[in-house]
């Protein structure tokens, strides 16, 4: 049975996105098949790894969860784009915006996802969820259908204070759905050490945090090659392959492995 990651935070420009699709692809270059699932309706997963026109997509993750939710018999290869680089991608498009509509009468709205997962996890051995930036429904839904959750942090004052919100979204879906649900980490993303204040904010999320949660060892570090990936439809490793955020990467990848 595969191991499901939520990649979440509810701060927005923290990486969630560069870290689902590196690490999706990361995992499959070590041998694993992998999926990512982009649960967040701005689809920004989606068109970053080459998912051109989604909104002529006919099947997307809205439309296998509604047929969770009509009781219908699911397809497990129904909507799966297969990656160049070896991951698989259920994507998103614009109807996930009115997927929170449609969940929110439900009895059990909070593991429709969930359900879905469950159905394919047996043909992986990760399934990577990527969300938005908000306590939504969707993002109780991933958080209800993982086993763990990897959280990015920008080492800025705000991200920073912004991270003990999550934490406490986590323990509450803990103790109301998802028992399971651990942390495999805070990951420090797009660090740049000429800025400012950068080691002092890391150095206070690690004396905040550090002695209960695991702070990845490497840090991602900021990298203008790293933010042209979304526009070329591959992932980091094949965009600047020898850069140091691929390097970066590749050290979360084997971490996780061991970890989560």
């Amino acid at each position: 049975m595969g191991k499901v990651l939520v990649i979440a935070n509810r701060k927005g420009g923290c990486g969630k996105t560069m870290t689902t699709a590196s690490l999706g692809v990361g995992l499959a270059r070590q041998g694993y098949k992998t999926l990512i699932i982009d649960a967040d309706s701005q689809h920004s997963l989606s068109i970053s790894l080459g998912v051109t026109e989604p909104d002529k997509l006919t099947i997307t993750l809205a439309s296998v969860m509604t047929e969770i939710i009509n009781e219908q018999e699911i397809d497990t290869e129904a909507g799966i784009i297969h990656h160049v680089e070896g991951v698989d991608i259920m994507p998103s498009n614009n109807s996930l915006a009115g997927m929170e509509i449609a969940l929110a009468p439900l009895i059990g709205r909070e593991t429709v996802l969930k359900q879905y997962i469950d159905i394919i996890k047996p043909l992986y051995d990760y399934v990577l969820i990527d969300t938005a930036p908000t306590l939504d429904l969707l993002t109780v839904n991933a958080l209800a259908a993982a086993d763990s959750a990897i959280i990015p942090v920008t080492p800025k004052y705000l991200d920073a204070k912004g991270l003990e919100l999550l934490l406490k979204s986590i323990s509450q879906i803990r103790k109301a759905i998802n028992p399971n649900l651990s942390i495999s980490g805070i990951l420090l993303t797009m660090v740049d050490k000429r800025a400012n204040f950068t080691k002092e904010i890391i150095d206070e999320i690690g004396k905040a945090y550090g002695d209960r949660i695991r702070i990845f060892k490497d840090n991602i570090p900021h990298s203008v090659r790293a933010t042209e990936t979304s526009a070329t439809g591959n992932s980091i490793f094949a965009h600047d392959p020898k850069g140091k955020v691929a390097a970066a990467y590749s050290s979360l990848t084997r971490e996780v492995l061991e970890v989560a």
